[in-house]
């Protein structure tokens, strides 16, 4: 085959970029062209992203990797799940998206409850219960604006809205539609009756379209402003970012799981139908989408966006530290003084973050960390707790052993969040390629183009271009006993 450019906008909660990847069959070569701050504020009192200013980042990238006359083979976008934007009947965006983290969602899953009954919600979508799921947010804008949603002809999650906008195709792809709450797995379809139910329209749900849809050639009007051919088709990837990335997880057989790590931490494995019991009901665990149209059993997780807001917060308090510095201090500090529950509510929420563990830890009894090494190595170890509890409540659901992790995304770099995952887990981490979303991205939109049979033979690509780092397991008795305490923390804050 000849060799291939192939252009992928990931984009993440706190960044985005424009990485080209250059295929030439056989490995895979990756150039960041753009990477940009995720543009967002607050308006009115509501938490939004801004969506013209993040359109304008996709088209700087584009024009950059289309500079000195690159010829750009396709183009493919992932980004976060469950946010979504509104369409008039003449295309155009009705208002700036809401962000997951706005307070519209609060309470809004009793609400919903008192109509549909949290286990039959469950049974028809096999969805982890979080009120930042679209399906609250759909039903906090009934209840606040229900105007918008009357004019609204077609609701689209962000990647189908960026897709949109360069191709004027109005389609859900499989992956990020799955995120929503809004959807049955195993009818494969939206769940309309159950909407209806809730009392949510179901008049601007799109077409839902599989992973490695070829979408329409690039419009000539965004070609032409961004000085790059117009015959370039753009090809839906696993939209939702997570269904990227696991896609780019360099593994074989079935004895392994993912964790997707960065603002959030996805924990997870690969099955190819939902599991949807009372066993998965209890443990909150999530049934998405992924690329070849299988499952991904998984768990959110806060992640690290617990570290990237205690670093905000001391830096509006004057107090600037880089990311490698804080995670120096991290493992420098004392082990164990704490431990927190990273899905406690108030955690995600911006703002304020330090205050809020202190907090949390003087309502569980606990010494409160009072440097910002304690603060990071708290947040490090209780999300290595976290995933051990996690991958318990994984082998428990699906009756086997796991026996490898996986890390891939910006949280691979943390090799002291690495370690401390082997060591609470007590199994090998294998962790890389940090840029497994754009990787993954660009793996299913070479698989539409021909150039790559399947996912196995991506993987194998992904093995043949990007090293990875192992962690094997050490200090097993101080993480049991650590362990042990997490437990019975989340037990009395719960």
């Amino acid at each position: 085959m000849a060799a291939k450019n192939l252009l992928a906008f990931d984009l993440g909660a706190e960044s985005g970029r424009a990485l080209l990847g250059h295929f030439d069959g056989r490995r895979l070569t990756l150039e960041e062209k753009h990477r940009f701050g995720n543009p967002n504020g607050r308006m009115n009192g509501r938490l939004l992203w801004n969506f013209l200013a993040q359109w304008e980042e996709l088209k700087l990238g584009l024009r950059k990797a289309g500079a000195n006359g690159t010829v750009i083979h396709a183009i493919g976008v992932d980004a976060w799940g469950v946010d979504f934007g509104f369409l008039d009947k003449t295309g155009d965006l009705l208002a700036n998206p809401f962000m997951y983290r706005d307070s519209q969602t609060d309470g809004m899953l009793e609400k919903a409850f008192a109509k549909v009954p949290r286990k039959q919600m469950f049974e028809t979508t096999g969805i982890q219960f979080l009120e930042i799921n679209s399906l609250f947010q759909v039903m906090a804008i009934a209840e606040r604006n229900r105007k918008l949603l009357d004019v609204a002809e077609t609701m689209l999650f962000i990647p189908d809205l960026f897709n949109y906008f360069f191709t004027g195709e109005k389609v859900a792809e499989f992956s990020i539609a799955t995120t929503s709450q809004m959807y049955d797995p195993r009818k494969k379809a939206w769940a309309v009756e159950m909407l209806k139910t809730l009392g949510v329209p179901t008049h601007f749900l799109p077409k839902i379209v599989p992973s490695g849809t070829r979408l329409a050639n690039l419009l000539p009007d965004i070609a032409a402003e961004c000085n790059v051919t117009a015959n370039i088709p753009v090809i839906a990837p696993g939209c939702h970012d997570t269904a990227s990335a696991v896609a780019a997880v360099p593994a074989s057989g079935n004895d392994w799981c993912y964790i997707s790590s960065g603002t959030w931490s996805l924990m997870g494995v690969e099955i190819p139908s939902p599991i949807i019991n009372e066993k998965s009901l209890q443990l909150n665990y999530t049934n998405e989408g992924g690329v070849a149209g299988d499952i991904r059993f998984l768990k959110n997780i806060m992640g690290l966006w617990l570290v990237q807001e205690c670093r905000r917060q001391w830096k509006k308090d004057g107090h600037e530290h880089t990311y490698a510095h804080l995670t120096a201090l991290a493992g420098a500090a004392a082990p164990f003084k704490c431990v927190i529950d990273p899905n406690h509510k108030p955690f995600l929420t911006p703002m304020q973050m330090p205050q809020k563990i202190a907090d949390f830890c003087a309502q569980t009894k606990q010494p409160i960390p009072t440097s910002p090494g304690e603060f990071i190595r708290t947040c490090l170890e209780s999300l290595a707790l976290t995933y051990r509890m996690t991958i318990e409540g994984l082998e428990e659901v699906l009756g086997r052993k796991i026996g490898t992790i996986h890390i891939v995304g910006g949280g691979a770099q943390n090799e002291l969040l690495n370690q401390m995952t082997a060591d609470a887990c007590g199994r090998e981490v294998i962790a890389g390629p940090v840029e497994a979303t754009a990787i993954g991205n660009m793996l299913v939109t070479a698989i539409s183009l021909g150039d790559i049979k399947n996912l196995s033979e991506g993987r194998a690509v992904v093995k043949e271009s990007f090293d990875v780092k192992r962690y094997e397991p050490r200090d097993g008795g101080a993480w049991d006993e650590a362990y042990a305490r997490y437990r019975g923390v989340l037990a009395a804050a719960h």
